[in-house]
């Protein structure tokens, strides 16, 4: 009814935008560590998602943003949560997330979607078992 230029549509943007971030961060402050890293692997994910359809749409900002939010989570998260002292798994992990942030800044620099979707493969495995995994351990 008000097409794009409505001054209502930015401002449902910005209440929807709130909204989601006060239930991820509600969700943050209730969840176990066993969520949190599931909370990654959905944002990791999401980001790289978010990274290809801005490639698709010649988006370069939100294909820059996207990517480094999930080179963020990966490097800042999710191998900073490691136990290296754990054993070999997890410095296998170490060294995946290290390979995938080198390809997602590949990504990047190139536009390279089937790097994004090799990264979106090689974490997906990853990602499921830690579904599988239960909450009470």
């Amino acid at each position: 009814m008000y097409g794009s230029s409505s001054p209502f549509a930015s401002r449902n943007q910005r209440a929807s935008a709130m909204y989601n971030r006060v239930g991820l961060e509600t969700d943050v402050l209730n969840a176990s560590p066993h969520r949190l890293v599931s909370l990654l692997f959905d944002g990791v994910n999401e980001a790289m998602s978010q990274a290809i359809g801005g490639i698709m749409s010649g988006n370069n900002e939100v294909k820059n943003r996207c990517l480094g939010r999930a080179v963020r989570i990966l490097d800042e998260g999710l191998k900073a949560a490691l136990n290296l002292e754990a054993g070999p798994l997890a410095t296998d992990l170490r060294d995946l997330y290290a390979y995938l942030c080198m390809r997602l800044t590949r990504a990047n620099l190139h536009s390279d979607i089937a790097a994004i979707e090799e990264c979106q493969r090689l974490l997906q495995p990853i990602r499921e078992a830690w579904a599988g995994i239960s909450d009470k351990t």
